[in-house]
């Protein structure tokens, strides 16, 4: 059977951990070459795991919230592999769960840089390496269910996650005629680096089963089910998918708050 991504090569950022890695080992199995990225070193340890399992990737640290580390990243993965197929623009941070009236204007800007900024970057140097090669492109944002409605993130978070979901709306316009296409995924409740605290919180206190209950599944993702989600949107599968924003929350989004009731009881 053939390979999703057979001598394609992709780019991914926030590599270290969670999504991110899922990714890596996915794309690499399904034939890509890969250049990963984060700020933390672990991404050497991603990189080490995809060569184990006889795949090839390039580990850069680098901030994906900075213009020249991006502009950085995609020259090493033109340099090394000579093309550049997959953008996963995946680094995020989480910013704690501040309201409006107690955040900083420096943990907004923070936030903003790294969730929205980033990926911004991640289209304006992937999208033009992809565009002046004239052989087409994915690139993919993540963004995430708190970027659709209040309840899944803090303010700052969330408005960040908006950005990117309106954010590849309009990169799929500006990019037109260049088969370059531009998608996010929206996770939900995901055991990543990021959310590790919680799901750490809850073991200790032997929670678990409450994590992820307010969705139809009645629990959380791992980090493979959203990289699933990604290869679909940069493998050929995804032709036709442009400007969209695919949501995978086992359901959470599909409904406004309810309270639940028994068959026979009625709802108040």
């Amino acid at each position: 059977m053939d390979r999703a991504l057979e001598g394609k090569v992709a780019l991914i950022t926030g590599a270290a951990s969670g999504i991110g890695r899922a990714a890596a080992l996915l794309f690499a199995r399904e034939g890509a070459a890969l250049l990963i990225a984060d700020r933390s070193d672990a991404v050497q340890e991603t990189a080490r795991q995809v060569q184990q399992a006889g795949g090839r990737a390039l580990a850069l640290q680098a901030d994906a919230g900075a213009e020249a580390d991006v502009a950085r990243l995609v020259a090493a993965a033109l340099a090394e592999y000579g093309r550049l197929d997959v953008a996963f623009a995946n680094a995020g941070i989480a910013g704690g769960m501040a309201g409006i009236f107690d955040a900083t204007t420096e943990l907004w800007t923070e936030v903003l840089r790294v969730n929205l900024i980033g990926p911004w970057l991640m289209i304006k140097h992937a999208g033009k390496a992809m565009a002046e090669a004239g052989h087409g492109g994915s690139i993919i944002c993540t963004a995430s269910v708190a970027g659709l409605r209040s309840g899944a993130g803090g303010p700052a978070y969330s408005a960040s996650k908006a950005g990117v979901i309106n954010l590849v709306q309009v990169a799929a316009q500006q990019l037109c005629e260049s088969n370059v296409r531009v998608n996010a995924i929206c996770p939900g409740l995901t055991e990543t680096g990021m959310t590790r605290p919680t799901f750490d919180y809850a073991r200790d206190k032997g929670v678990t089963h409450k994590l992820g209950r307010l969705n139809p599944l009645r629990r959380a993702a791992q980090p493979e089910e959203l990289a699933q989600a990604a290869l679909f949107l940069a493998s050929g599968q995804s032709s036709y998918v442009n400007g969209q924003a695919l949501v995978v929350d086992g359901g959470l989004s599909s409904s406004h708050p309810v309270t639940r009731q028994l068959p026979g009881q009625t709802a108040v």
